[in-house]
C-alpha cells in the first residue's frame, strides 16, 4: 500500500506597510530625500506621496514582510532623528 502525500502548502508572510505621518516641522524635501533613499522612489513618485502625506495627515511608503518593514521603519527614525526632525513612520499590517 502506497501512502498519499499531501503537498505541504506554506502560506506566505503577512505583509505590513510602511506609513509616514504628517507633521508641521519635517521639511518636505527631506521626506522627498528619504522616500528616495529607503523606499527607492523615483523623484516624480516620491513626491506625489510626500503630498499625500502632507495633505492626508499619512502616505503609504512600501509593503514589505514583517521583518523588513520593521527595519525600515527603524532606518527613517533614526535618519530623521539624526537630521532633527520629528517625523513618524509606522508600520501596520497590510
Amino acid at each position: 500500500m502506497v501512502a498519499e502525500r499531501k503537498a505541504a502548502r506554506t502560506k506566505p508572510p503577512q505583509l505590513y506597510q510602511v506609513v509616514m505621518l504628517n507633521d508641521d516641522y519635517t521639511p518636505m524635501e527631506f521626506v522627498v530625500m528619504v522616500l528616495q533613499h529607503y523606499f527607492q522612489r523615483d523623484p516624480d513618485s516620491a513626491t506625489l506621496i510626500m503630498l499625500k502625506i502632507h495633505h492626508e495627515g499619512r502616505g503609504i511608503c512600501g509593503v514589505y514582510t514583517k521583518d523588513v518593514a520593521a527595519t525600515k521603519v527603524e532606518l527613517v527614525l533614526t535618519a530623521a532623528r539624526r537630521e532633527g526632525h520629528p517625523l513618524q513612520c509606522i508600520m501596520e499590517a497590510a
